[in-house]
């Protein structure tokens, strides 16, 4: 019984240590890509305001922090919003990454942290629309060696196959952010079904007189299992 005791004890300590380890790794490897995809992000602004200078009092271009883990971009009417979870994720057993063959090598290989990229309308935020939409446009997964994949639109980068030979650096980061900027700015918004706005309350006409009655948000995003499903 007491050697029981000592073989579990150990199998605990073990398995804590490499997971904690492996974690630890993953989210340091996370936050520093991240710091990097918020330099990118504001070189990029700063790029921009000098090519298109004599436009610049008419097209709004900012970039923000809101602490670690958020960057936030203003591309004239949109808001890109970088999320940096603080945690790092497992996957569940159906999902495609363990029969990756760079994970199957190394199961730690698939523990991944994960940048969420959201689109909002910039006037949700100035306007402070509280119950104004944003979408998420891509999720980005990196894992304690630096290689990733992505969610989202296919042209964002790295295809589910690629996982364990692409690793991100300065220029795919860069790369990446554009993509994003070119399809968050394709998209325009639409004007919301009649039936959507046929109704109003006196609370509404009289509360927050500058403030649109219906929520606004672009039909930006990606299909989810759950979407494909309800299809």
């Amino acid at each position: 019984m007491e050697n029981g005791k000592l073989d579990n004890t150990s199998y605990i300590l073990d398995t804590l240590l490499q997971k904690s380890l492996t974690k630890q790794d993953t989210y340091l490897t996370t936050l520093e890509h991240f710091i990097t995809f918020k330099k990118v992000m504001k070189f990029l602004i700063g790029n921009y305001k000098k090519q298109i200078k004599g436009y610049s009092s008419k097209i709004n271009l900012n970039y923000n922090e809101n602490g670690v883990f958020e960057a936030k971009m203003q591309v004239a009417g949109d808001m890109i919003v970088f999320n940096m979870h603080s945690n790092v994720f497992a996957f569940d057993e159906k999902h495609w990454i363990w029969e990756n063959e760079y994970v199957k090598n190394d199961n730690r290989n698939g523990y991944c942290g994960v940048i969420n990229v959201y689109n909002f309308l910039a006037d949700s935020f100035k306007y402070k629309r509280m119950g104004d939409y944003g979408y998420i446009i891509a999720r980005i997964f990196i894992n304690r060696e630096g290689h990733y994949f992505l969610e989202g639109n296919p042209d964002f980068g790295s295809f589910n196959k690629d996982f364990g030979t692409n690793k991100l650096d300065m220029s795919t980061i860069r790369e990446i952010i554009q993509l994003i900027i070119q399809y968050s700015l394709e998209v325009d918004l639409l004007v919301p079904p009649l039936e959507n706005v046929q109704l109003a309350t006196v609370e509404q006409m009289l509360v927050n007189l500058d403030k649109p009655k219906v929520n606004t948000g672009k039909p930006l995003g990606f299909q989810t299992n759950l979407q494909n499903n309800k299809d």
